[in-house]
């Protein structure tokens, strides 16, 4: 696989993306991004999503299966953007980067917004707690049914629509900014767990002693089905042209060993590998 040695890692802001979009801007096509010899893609800084190590190196199942489609695509090198995940979107947008490769859930309310590709990926839920986890907590329901329990959600993150769905008062969502937050927010009190999916919360308790993963967890069960989430690749919309030609490469490279070797090394189990040709982006931009 080429080796993308001349990356570049740039570190963009909501404010000036919120700039950006008032101006407006066109995406890219494949043909440009070709001629540029380098496509621009975002992640948040989220393991084991899509995140830039110490030393500037993309990593996750995103960025991975990314450097593998573009080799495929003929772009020789990438340009890394890291931003928070609320900012991903208006990135998109404002044409500040040419495709995210930070596992989004494909949901219907941002299909009205940007382009994905088909799941490269599939994933359950999870809750990060206090170490010993002292208010006994174990489903997002946990929230909707006491009333004194504070719940913390990443901004722009679909844990938001799970606890308004589930009847969760917005006056105990303790929002952040980013999953880094999360462990502070979590052992200090301020948040009795966060919600995010299983593969993030799991990480986060890797990093400190002061959180874990909530035991026996059970997945939310919202308007009646069990919530099972499917990431894919976004493009801005109007961008077609790239986004079908990602969705060509990768529907080849998911025949593969090594896309399966890449997902199931950041932690995806073989549910999470089966579940990500369950459903089509079609049928997930139609759901709710």
């Amino acid at each position: 696989m080429t080796k993308f040695t001349r990356t570049a890692v740039f570190a963009v802001s909501g404010l000036a993306l919120g700039l950006a979009t008032s101006v407006g801007a066109s995406a890219a096509t494949l043909a440009e991004i070709q001629e540029r010899g380098a496509v621009r893609i975002a992640v948040a800084n989220e393991i084991p999503y899509g995140y830039v190590d110490p030393s500037g190196e993309a990593l996750g199942a995103g960025p991975d299966v990314a450097k593998a489609i573009m080799e495929k695509l003929g772009v020789e090198n990438i340009e890394w953007v890291t931003t928070n995940f609320s900012s991903l979107i208006p990135g998109l947008q404002a044409d500040r980067f040419d495709m995210v490769a930070a596992e989004m859930a494909i949901l219907p309310d941002r299909c009205q917004q940007v382009l994905f590709s088909e799941p490269n990926t599939s994933y359950g839920e999870g809750l990060l707690v206090p170490a010993g986890n002292p208010k006994d907590i174990h489903a997002y329901e946990d929230f909707a049914e006491n009333a004194e329990l504070r719940v913390a959600i990443m901004a722009g993150a679909d844990q938001l629509e799970m606890m308004q769905k589930l009847g969760v008062d917005e006056s105990r969502l303790v929002t952040i900014a980013a999953n880094a937050d999360a462990i502070s927010t979590v052992s200090t009190g301020r948040a009795d767990a966060y919600a995010a999916t299983s593969l993030t919360a799991s990480g986060l308790a890797g990093q400190s002693e002061g959180v874990e993963v909530a035991g026996a967890f059970t997945d939310p069960v919202i308007d009646g089905e069990e919530v099972r989430s499917w990431g894919g690749f976004t493009f801005a919309s109007g961008n077609e042209e790239l986004r079908d030609a990602v969705n060509d490469a990768l529907a080849e490279f998911k025949q593969t060993d090594e896309w399966s070797g890449i997902v199931s090394g950041y932690g995806f189990t073989q549910a999470d590998i089966d579940g990500s040709i369950a459903r089509s982006t079609d049928e997930l931009c139609d759901a709710g």
